[in-house]
């Protein structure tokens, strides 16, 4: 996509924004950041505090880092967030009042790791990583697979979380389906060769994702917000792709929708890009969330190195700053209805004011993002 000739007005992006439980008082999302600053799984004041300077500057939504659901087997790292236990569940009571004293609202990223656990987990040593098929990533042993009796437990786990959510106050919640984490693991080809009606097709892969969808929205009701966050790419796997093709894609997003996701977070590292390079015609340009739009008529938040010159993986190399560009192809997409929402990350780490100042035209003002913003809570 093109910078449009003569810059766009983002009046439209500060437009109201509702869709059941969410009522957001505008258009920007805090993407969700694993921040690893939670000992012992439980966020502190430190947490809440940093949560809510980004509703304080201008966050119509904040989606929190992944916070594990109570499988023993979800992820690795002891200062990770938890979406159960009391103590962890009073701390994220503080983070939601917090923000919601900000006029902001908050939704918490339900995340289990599944293979990308790895093998030398610090949290819960002693439980075997499992997944799909017992394949990493790259398609190597690691782990095991899950029983079909694993699944109605792993189902109950994901339920659990998302019923703590809502007892909490958040006002929604997300399910982290993309980057090669475990309901990723059940979509991809590469990490899923079950042969039990879970893997196979395309239409088999999908099953277990829309059953925790479903299951979820039986269990939270009909009012509470689901977003579903997918990706083509995973984790050191830029490459990977869940769908070909439009009709490909379609048949991964149809059941999540008929079992309840309201909204669908499309994760790609350039929100700029056409998701299908191959594509001629008038959809040609059409980033990921324009298609997911286009296919399911759900809402949809974009993503990807918004508001920065560089993608996120170079936040992981030696000289990892970013310098700050504008928004102009950003609302070149919003003007031709490709998604609803867009989610802001690396800028916001860096500038907890950032959605403010670009709504009231200082963007000479943004903080561009450098290695040292990773590194503490702000």
């Amino acid at each position: 996509m093109t910078e449009p000739s003569t810059p766009l007005p983002v009046d439209g992006l500060f437009e109201p924004f509702a869709v059941k439980s969410l009522q957001l008082n505008n258009r920007f999302a805090m993407a969700p950041m694993t921040r690893a600053f939670s000992p012992d799984g439980i966020p502190g004041d430190d947490v809440a505090e940093y949560y809510r300077r980004r509703a304080a500057g201008g966050v119509g939504l904040v989606i929190t880092e992944g916070t594990y659901i109570p499988d023993p087997a979800a992820g690795p790292h002891t200062r990770v967030p938890r979406l159960y236990g009391d103590e962890s569940l009073r701390g994220w009571k503080s983070v939601v009042d917090a923000v919601h004293a900000e006029g902001g609202s908050i939704i918490p990223q339900l995340w289990h790791l599944g293979v990308e656990r790895g093998d030398h987990p610090r949290l819960n040593p002693d439980a075997p990583t499992v997944s799909p098929s017992g394949l990493a990533l790259d398609g190597t042993p690691l782990g095991r697979a899950f029983t079909t009796a694993d699944l109605d437990d792993l189902r109950e786990s994901w339920v659990a979380a998302a019923v703590n959510a809502k007892d909490v106050g958040f006002d929604g919640i997300e399910l982290h389906g993309a980057h090669g984490y475990l309901l990723d693991e059940f979509l991809w080809a590469r990490t899923n060769v079950r042969t039990d009606g879970y893997g196979g097709t395309l239409g088999a892969r999908t099953r277990f994702p829309a059953e925790v969808v479903a299951a979820i929205r039986e269990a939270v009701g009909e009012d509470f917000a689901i977003v579903y966050r997918y990706s083509q790419w995973k984790s050191n796997h830029y490459d990977a792709r869940l769908a070909d093709s439009p009709a490909e894609l379609e048949q991964v997003l149809a059941p999540l929708v008929a079992a309840g996701v309201d909204v669908l977070h499309a994760s790609t590292r350039r929100h700029w890009e056409p998701a299908f390079a191959d594509l001629t015609g008038a959809d040609a340009d059409l980033g990921l969330a324009g298609w997911t739009k286009k296919l399911t008529g759900l809402p949809t938040i974009t993503v990807g190195s918004v508001g920065l010159d560089k993608v996120f993986t170079t936040a992981f190399t030696p000289d990892g700053a970013s310098g700050t560009v504008g928004v102009d192809r950003l609302l070149a997409q919003f003007e031709n209805g490709e998604f609803d929402l867009v989610a802001v990350g690396r800028a916001l780490l860096a500038d907890p004011n950032w959605v403010s100042k670009l709504q009231s035209g200082r963007t000479d003002d943004h903080i561009p993002y450098a290695n040292e913003h990773r590194e503490v809570l702000h």
